[in-house]
Formats: C-alpha cells, structure tokens, sequence
C-alpha cells in the first residue's frame, strides 16, 4: 500500500463538493506500526484496492459481519457487497430506488443506512437487501446524511437542520415503531448555517461512549462537537487550532479518530481523551490513489475508503473503486 503519513500543512483549495470547502492545516509526525499478528500476515497478502461497479457513486461504506464490506450508492437504492480478501462482489438490489449515504453494519448483517435527500432512517437485511423498515424524518430539505450505532440506538446527522435522529433499539436488537424515533436539538455551543445550508456530515462516539461526537462543517471554518443524547448540548471539541473544512466520515477506534477531509484526498487523525472534549492532531494520511474518498471503515490493521470522486460529472461508465491503508499505529 503506498499511503503516506505525515505532518505536513494543507491549505490549497480545490474547489468544492456542492457546499463543501477545501483547506486544513495539521502538525505532528506519527509513524504506520508493522504488522504484528498471524492474521495480520494473512491479511497482507489481501487487496489493497478493488473495484466497484461501473457508475455505481459510492459514498457509505460499512464493515462487517466478518471481512465483508458494504457499499451504498447516491444513483439508487442498490447496495454492493465486496470481500476483502479476494476484492470480488456483488451488487444487491432493494425494496428502494431511493439512494444510500452513510451506513453502518450489526452483528445480525443489517445495514442502518441513512437515505439522503429521502428523508429515510432505512434498515436493511444485507444478504437479500430486503427493506426491514424505514422511517421517515425531518423536512422536505432534510439530509440525512451519517449513522453510528451505539449499545441502545443508531444516531442519524442532518445536514440542514439543527437535529439528530435516534432510532432506539430494544435489548435484543428489535426495532422500535415509527412513534418512538427520537428527534434531538442540538443546542449549547452548536452554530448552524443560515438558511438550511449544509452544516452536519460524520459522526462518531466518544472514547468513553457517553456521547457522540459530530462534524460541523460550517461553524468556526469546520469542527467537532461533543454531543449529549440526553439533551442535545453541543460544546465544541478543542482540536488544537485544526478545522475540519471538508470533514465527511468519522472513524473512532479506541482514541484514534480519523476524519476524512474527502476533497482535500486526506484523512486526519486525532487522538482524543476520555470524554471527546480535546484532541490533539497526531497525522495525516494521505495517498495517490486518493480520488475524494467520503468514508471509512476499518478490519484488522487496515482502513478501507471509497473514492467517490465528486469532482468528476458521473456518467453510468464512471469507474469507481475503493482503497485501504494502514492504521496509526
């Protein structure tokens, strides 16, 4: 894998994703740590990259059960199942045409995925891509746009308006009926773009899984916020002076968060106590075969990220693929 990590400053614009900017600035060298398990062997000799298919426009991305990934597209409601053993898929199609764009994977194989401009919290049964329920949400210009799962719920962004949605799960798992979605406003330190504008993208738990943290892309040039399900307070998290402009999907493992600065072809990686109130930029990763990749999920001592490339006009003969990389060790 040719990723590179470094400490170096980004600043260059290069344009946007409909509303979107561009430029971060990071410090610190942090090192890729070797391979250090059987399994970790066994795994290199793995695909660093595969395709998917042709037009498809991959933006979520979610990992598991097992070394299966998922992928959802923003052309329809179709989803493409890869292994990353052998890098060969398939493409399953659903109750929907509506599209896909975050999405998160559970034990049982279901994929929580949040349905864009739908206005859907969607569940689907990922081997026959069956619609288990969807629930609709927000307002006529809601996005929904990320999801994470926690032990009670999967929390869902909108990108336009001042909220997160809950989707509380019972103690097996089950899904609860549309009256019980919760809608949280977000208060406290959150500042929201004028006009409906395009605010809120990833999200992820905090190290100690008391709250959750979320990308503002708009307030204070691009940060995060430490959020309290309970309440909705918002307090900004201090990252040391680094903005998260183009932040899309988040990423926490352990303490390590990596953000994917999609436009900008990186990903920056913090780590962060206990609480998810401070972080300290520890590098930045980034990769020629970067083509604006919008999320990430990890397996073993790799990230996986789809490259959406959203600077390119999609065409049904788009080639589009995914890459992996090595962790922050």
């Amino acid at each position: 894998m040719a990723d590179h990590v470094s400490g170096t400053s980004h600043g260059r614009a290069l344009g946007r994703r409909k509303v979107l900017g561009a430029g971060a600035a990071l410090g610190a060298l942090a090192a890729l740590g070797p391979l250090t398990t059987a399994a970790d062997a066994a795994e290199a000799s793995w695909p660093a990259e595969f395709p998917l298919p042709d037009g498809f426009r991959p933006e979520g991305i979610a990992i598991g059960p097992g070394p299966y990934a998922w992928f959802g597209s923003l052309g329809g409601g179709s989803l493409y199942r890869a292994s990353l053993a052998t890098g060969r898929g398939e493409r399953i199609e659903t109750d929907t045409d509506a599209m896909s764009v975050g999405l998160k994977s559970d034990s049982r194989g279901r994929l929580f995925i949040a349905g864009g401009g739908s206005r859907e919290l969607r569940v689907v049964e990922g081997r026959s891509g069956r619609v288990l329920a969807a629930y609709e949400v927000g307002r006529p210009a809601t996005v929904v746009n990320d999801v994470v799962l926690t032990p009670r719920a999967a929390w869902f962004t909108d990108s336009t308006q001042q909220q997160l949605y809950g989707l509380p799960l019972g103690p097996k798992g089950e899904l609860p009926p549309a009256r019980d979605i919760v809608t949280l406003p977000l208060g406290g330190e959150w500042i929201e773009a004028p006009a409906e504008g395009f605010t809120t993208n990833g999200l992820a738990r905090t190290p100690d899984g008391r709250g959750l943290l979320v990308i503002n892309v708009y307030a204070h040039g691009g940060s995060l916020y430490r959020v309290d399900v309970r309440s909705g307070d918002a307090r900004r998290v201090d990252l040391g002076g680094n903005k998260l402009p183009d932040g899309d999907g988040a990423l926490l493992l352990g303490r390590t968060l990596y953000v994917v600065q999609q436009i900008q072809n990186a990903v920056d990686v913090f780590h962060l106590d206990a609480s998810g109130l401070r972080g300290t930029a520890i590098a930045r990763i980034t990769d020629p075969r970067f083509r604006v990749p919008t999320t990430v999920a990890a397996f073993g001592d790799r990230l996986y990220l789809p490259n959406s490339r959203f600077t390119d006009d999609p065409t049904p003969t788009t080639k589009y693929n995914a890459v992996a990389v090595r962790q922050v060790r």
